[in-house]
């Protein structure tokens, strides 16, 4: 059985080939001006890396902010509720995952787990792109920096410079302020992580953080942040392979056991 989950975020459209026999295969693009055509081919490329075609897929699950714009999915789920679903999936083999920290483009969420999985609580910034992915873009482009360089160059840091603006615009601004007084980029961007850091951490504590802490999201694929996080929380940080695909999994998975449920039902003699 092969199924496929398709996460369609405000930035970036994930896809998720998953099925029997360890069958795993992803695929991201931006999701631009349509989320129809962006999630079709994040899909359509996630397809072709294993040699599956879109009518062997016994179930297409969506999710995220543009999970109803699209019209060839079979059902749909909260990104959250996903979320949940695949860092459990993933983070078995650190124990038993109850707290999920996801860092999105233009968003970031803090999820609590009980004993058995279960969503007990969760939080949401997603008022102020502070503390999102698009701010540490904004800050790398201003540092003339790539993303990778950006999140490398904070670890080289002696001595995080202090920032104090939680507004991406004022906050762009007084790094343009440091650059002119010549603080190191490193030390810079080792600032901005410690402040985005401490934002998530206190958001994490406010709803309950537990370990184990399992980080996700494309934020989760910045080190310096992964770094600058353990800090402030005081505990390790789990990051997986695929962080920015573990809610497009998590809907993969859902799919699957949805469409087993299908076929028992289907498979079952009439009364």
């Amino acid at each position: 059985m092969i199924v496929a989950g398709v996460d369609i975020g405000s930035v970036a459209a994930k896809a998720v080939i998953f099925g029997d026999n360890n069958l795993f295969s992803s695929h991201v693009v931006p999701t631009g001006a349509n989320c129809n055509i962006a999630a079709e081919k994040a899909l359509d490329v996630a397809l072709k890396k294993v040699n599956v075609k879109k009518e062997d897929l016994a179930y297409i699950m969506a999710t995220g902010y543009g999970r109803r714009a699209i019209d060839f999915g079979d059902g749909s789920i909260t990104e959250i509720t996903a979320d949940a679903k695949g860092a459990v999936y993933l983070g078995s083999s650190m124990g038993k995952v109850r707290t999920i920290i996801n860092v999105g483009g233009q968003d970031t969420k803090v999820i609590i787990l009980d004993e058995n999985g279960t969503i007990s609580n969760f939080a949401m910034n997603d008022k102020c792109a502070a503390g999102t992915g698009r701010f540490l873009e904004v800050i790398a482009n201003a540092l003339e920096e790539s993303i990778e360089s950006f999140s490398d160059l904070s670890l080289k840091s002696e001595e995080p410079a202090t920032i104090n603006s939680t507004c991406t615009v004022f906050a762009e601004s007084e790094v343009v302020s440091l650059v002119a007084q010549n603080i190191s980029k490193q030390d810079i961007i080792a600032g901005i992580h410690k402040g985005v850091a401490k934002r998530i951490s206190d958001m994490s504590i406010g709803a309950g953080a537990k370990d184990v802490v399992f980080f996700d999201g494309g934020g989760a694929k910045n080190i310096g942040l992964k770094t600058a996080l353990e800090k402030e929380l005081g505990r390790k940080v789990f990051v997986s392979k695929i962080p920015q695909f573990t809610v497009a999994l998590g809907a993969a998975i859902f799919g699957y056991e949805k469409a087993k449920k299908l076929k028992a039902k289907e498979a079952k003699p009439a009364e």
